[in-house]
């Protein structure tokens, strides 16, 4: 089982081209680790505002009377992939793994299969 350090530290080595990785709780906004990014990269600060962008999604699946359960949101910049993944079971309810990936160098499927294993490996 992983800590949420490990689970940071193994985002940001076993995924090709990560910039910066973060758990989020968003029911409140806030980044429960977060390792990497930088100066242009602050994660506490995209944690918040990814914590609106998920909001908005379940509010929206609310309003639609769908049934399912939201894997993984997907925002692709011109030169970055913020990929967030949100957790289920094991008192993961509320928060996602967040990670920012450089499009030249990553593999979307392979990063996709990645967060899945580790959030499967998380022990919060």
């Amino acid at each position: 089982m992983l800590t949420v350090e490990t689970s940071l530290k193994e985002a940001m080595t076993s995924i090709e081209g990560s910039l910066g990785a973060a758990l989020v709780d968003y029911t409140s906004g806030m980044a429960l680790g977060t390792l990497g990014g930088s100066k242009d990269l602050d994660l506490a600060v995209a944690a918040a505002g990814n914590t609106d962008v998920i909001r908005a999604k379940v509010r929206t699946m609310e309003m639609l009377g769908l049934k399912d359960d939201i894997e993984d949101v997907l925002i692709t910049l011109a030169r970055q992939y913020h990929l967030i993944r949100l957790l289920k079971g094991r008192g993961g309810n509320g928060m996602f793994l967040y990670v920012v990936l450089d499009s030249s160098r990553a593999n979307l499927a392979m990063a996709r299969h990645q967060l899945k294993r580790i959030e499967a490996e998380l022990e919060l």
